[in-house]
């Protein structure tokens, strides 16, 4: 991740905690220090360190980037075959079940980033330092934020708050109810939100703003209309944040944090990775999956052909609409405007092909890191933007009947659009906005399933199962059967 160094802390000292002991049956002496997970946090920067390695798994943002769109009526899985990351293409055709490797990595990457989050917070009073509340607020936020993942995908999850669990105590730990975590989300953000500073000390690091923004984020999602209005309003009135000009510039590189950032997840192409462990890439996996598949041509670069937007999100905008082609890449038509278009030449992917791709998230000349590019880039993941702050504020007024206000909130997006304003007479429209101006940000699936609209936009979904995804069967299994299973898997 940008600027914020990569840790493996947390991997070489639970190997070293689990070996020591074989090693000294075969050490004539014992080693004359040894620094273990019981006695890691000593000074100021063994917090910071450990602060680090749990910013780390932001990096599976990218899944949700996928996920949020593929699962909705946004987008197809795509790529080269349909036996080519089969998990996403079951998310697709709504037959994912238990037995999923992007559901588990969803379920397992995320407990990883907040057990770490745990495991300072665990460590609070160790010792006294300068800053140190800060650094708990932002291992708060974290958790906050990997709990809220998990949620939203599989409702019920187990809750385990500032201590690691042994073997037997995993065994036995039950599925919380989504309230509790719920309310477990809510009170880290709070607290968070007290101590965070409005300005990031470094890029990527949480903030008031942002903390704020996730609550009122969290409130929507449980329908908690009027603190959600009231929380929204509180980060619009610090005027810490603004709409930049030009929808166009937002996901360019050159552009990352700017006024309209609220949160972004930061990564670099500076460093590499492999297809065997995306966890571990610095770079933004998303982009190069979603680039253009065997593409040779002037823009943009090739990639992996994921992710691909349906005709029916194309159809969705208006023509005048500028934000239709900054989401949507025609392919066809972008060559064909071009002055050598019979020199341009790409490939089809036999995982499906609309004619169009994700043009916030993918691969451009000028925004290529190290090889294997496909694995590297340094576009940053827009986690939570100024706009949805608006939109989401302008729902929950409209639920409350504020409409008059909905409708200023909704217009001042569009006005940055360059589009006509329009009567906000209807949640409806408010939907729609998000929309036109959301779209390929892995925010679909999670806003029609928690606005009722699912069952109605994506095809083969369920009502009373497919609003949750399936505890994969694994953990269930590693648990001895404790956990029951999601309704309908």
């Amino acid at each position: 991740m940008r600027l914020i160094q990569k840790s493996l802390i947390f991997t070489g000292l639970f190997i070293l905690a689990l070996t020591q002991t074989a090693c000294d049956k075969f050490l004539s002496v014992d080693p004359p220090y040894t620094q273990d997970v019981e006695n890691f946090f000593q000074t100021p920067e063994d917090y910071d360190r450990a602060l680090t390695g749990a910013y780390d798994m932001l990096q599976a943002s990218f899944l949700t980037m996928w996920i949020g769109e593929i699962a909705s009526d946004n987008a197809i899985a795509g790529g080269e075959s349909v036996n080519d990351s089969p998990g996403l293409h079951q998310i697709d055709n709504m037959t994912h079940g238990g037995v999923n490797v992007e559901l588990r990595n969803v379920f397992r990457w995320n407990y990883t980033g907040l057990t770490r989050a745990n495991y300072i917070l665990e460590n609070k009073d160790n010792i006294d330092f300068p800053g140190k509340a800060h650094i708990m607020a932002e291992a708060k936020f974290l958790r906050a934020y990997y709990y809220f993942e998990l949620v939203k995908y599989f409702g019920d999850v187990p809750l385990i708050i500032d201590k690691r669990i042994g073997i037997e105590e995993a065994l036995q730990i039950a599925r919380s109810p989504k309230t509790e975590v719920y309310a477990q989300i809510e009170k880290d953000l709070k607290d968070a939100s007290e101590v965070l500073n409005p300005v990031a000390s470094q890029k990527g690091r949480a903030t008031k703003g942002a903390a704020l923004s996730f609550l009122g984020k969290v409130y929507l999602y449980q329908n908690k209309f009027t603190e959600a209005a009231a929380t929204f309003d509180e980060v619009i009135a610090t005027g810490s944040y603004s709409l930049i000009p030009n929808y166009n510039d937002l996901f360019s590189v050159a552009n990352e944090n700017n006024s309209e950032t609220v949160f972004d997840v930061e990564y670099t192409g500076l460093e590499g990775g492999s297809y065997g462990c995306l966890i571990c890439l610095e770079g933004n996996a998303a982009v190069g999956f979603q680039g253009i598949r065997q593409y040779n041509g002037p823009v943009y670069g090739d990639g992996n052909s994921y992710n691909l937007p349906t005709q029916d999100l194309y159809d969705a905008f208006s023509s005048i609409d500028p934000r239709r082609n900054a989401t949507v890449l025609d392919i066809d038509a972008f060559i064909a405007a071009q002055p050598n278009a019979a020199s341009i030449t790409y490939a089809i992917g036999a995982g499906g092909h609309t004619g169009y791709y994700n043009n916030k998230y993918i691969k451009r000349q000028g925004e290529i890191g190290l090889p294997d590019n496909d694995l590297t880039s340094p576009v940053n993941y827009r986690v939570m933007r100024y706009a949805d702050v608006l939109l989401m504020a302008a729902e929950a007024h409209y639920q409350l009947g504020n409409a008059s206000t909905a409708q200023a909130l909704v217009n001042q997006v569009r006005s940055r659009a360059g589009i006509q304003g329009i009567t906000v007479n209807s949640i409806d429209k408010i939907y729609r906005e998000r929309r036109f101006e959301l779209s390929g940000e892995g925010l679909r699936f999670f806003d029609l399933v928690r606005t009722g609209q699912a069952a109605t936009n994506i095809d083969g979904f369920i009502a009373g199962k497919h609003e949750l995804f399936p505890i994969p069967q694994v953990e269930i299994d590693l648990t001895g059967g404790n956990w029951s299973q999601n309704p309908g898997y």
